[in-house]
């Protein structure tokens, strides 16, 4: 029998969003965790607001607003307060009901700046993992470290002389103007972004073409493969074994005892093995002998907690390769719908570390061992 239309609209509704998302629903578990992790940060929140005036949007939301972008990519701020206005499941996520109206966007970007400038943001992060460690999710001793590559927000169309003054001719088409640097010599010493000055031009490997991007370093614990710390830095050959040794030492600060610490060939060098065997912390990282003498021997290659920690280094990888593309994989969209996270971004890094941030944190095992 077919169905027939009721073009009547009803006037009157009553809807409880609670039975509208799926029991399953991964985002369910985030918003136990982030409310858990919230209620925590309360005493902070309570320190950077006046006591009288106009109310803010509750710093909660705002950071439950930023994993909604995170998560599901949403293209911008404008975009998701647009959103807001009809998507329930993000309405129930943020614990609003029907009728209120959605954020403005430049109170949304204004509120969050006080955030960012408080860094809430990665003691949100934090949290999380205390979380996680509480529940005995985490490894205390085996950890593992990988970087990625994220493309700026910005064209090669702008990379140019630094010494180089603005034209004051008008561009043949302002919004895509022609710009020919073929047979050029261009690098990041002499040249730069006009978009995003802090973008650097770099390759991933021989044969592979020079993007402006950034470079992502995630430190993984090896029992569950959940990310434990994460950071943004500018793209440099040196950057990932800087930020591995950082990482290693907040991870120390925070209670952490890392004996070993696996990772890819790019690691394998005198000074990051030294490095580390300063620190107590065993460098289980792949051998690179392409025309070269491995830093890492016999010593180290023989016990068998190394092949143990080169199999598991793989699920960071995975995780790496996920942050740069879409949330699918999570549950959180359809492969055509969400465009990638990297293009989401916009100069302002201080956004760009926490969109990133919370991706990483949710990226990894954290739903399945928490579920």
């Amino acid at each position: 029998m077919r169905g027939e239309q009721d073009p009547q609209v009803s006037m009157l509704a009553f809807i409880d969003m609670e039975t509208r998302v799926p029991l399953d629903h991964p985002l369910r578990t985030i918003r136990r965790l982030a409310d858990e992790a919230l209620a925590a940060l309360s005493p902070t929140f309570d320190a950077m607001y006046a006591v009288c005036g106009r109310p803010s949007i509750p710093p909660e939301r705002l950071l439950k607003a930023s994993l909604l972008i995170s998560l599901y990519s949403v293209r911008s701020e404008r975009a998701f307060c647009e959103q807001l206005d009809y998507d329930l499941l993000f309405r129930w996520f943020l614990g609003m009901n029907l009728i209120e109206p959605s954020f403005d966007p430049s109170t949304f970007s204004k509120n969050r700046q006080r955030l960012l400038e408080h860094n809430v943001a990665q003691q949100f992060f934090d949290r999380v993992v205390l979380q996680a460690n509480t529940l005995g999710f985490l490894s205390d001793e085996h950890f593992t470290v990988d970087g990625t590559l994220i493309e700026a927000a910005a064209s090669l169309k702008s990379f140019r002389p630094k010494d180089q003054p603005p034209s004051d001719e008008p561009p043949d088409d302002a919004g895509n103007p022609s710009v020919n640097f073929h047979g050029q010599k261009r690098s990041n010493a002499t040249h730069q972004s006009t978009t995003d000055p802090d973008a650097r031009l770099f390759r991933k490997g021989k044969g592979k073409e020079a993007k402006l991007v950034f470079l992502a370093h995630t430190l993984m614990e090896n029992r569950n493969g959940l990310v434990i710390d994460f950071e943004v830095t500018a793209a440099t050959g040196t950057a990932e074994r800087e930020a591995a040794i950082r990482q290693v030492d907040e991870a120390k600060h925070d209670g952490f005892r890392p004996a070993t610490l696996g990772g890819d060939k790019n690691y394998d060098t005198k000074n990051f093995v030294a490095n580390m065997r300063e620190r107590d912390v065993t460098p289980h990282v792949a051998q690179n002998t392409s025309g070269r003498r491995s830093a890492i021997d016999g010593r180290t290659t023989r016990h068998a907690g190394y092949a143990i920690s080169q199999r598991i280094r793989k699920r960071v990888e995975i995780v790496c390769s996920q942050l740069t593309k879409t949330r699918v994989r999570a549950g959180f969209g359809r492969g055509n719908d969400v465009p990638n996270l990297h293009r989401v971004i916009s100069d302002d890094h201080s956004v760009n570390q926490q969109l990133y941030q919370f991706s990483a944190l949710f990226e990894g095992s954290l739903l399945e061992t928490t579920g």
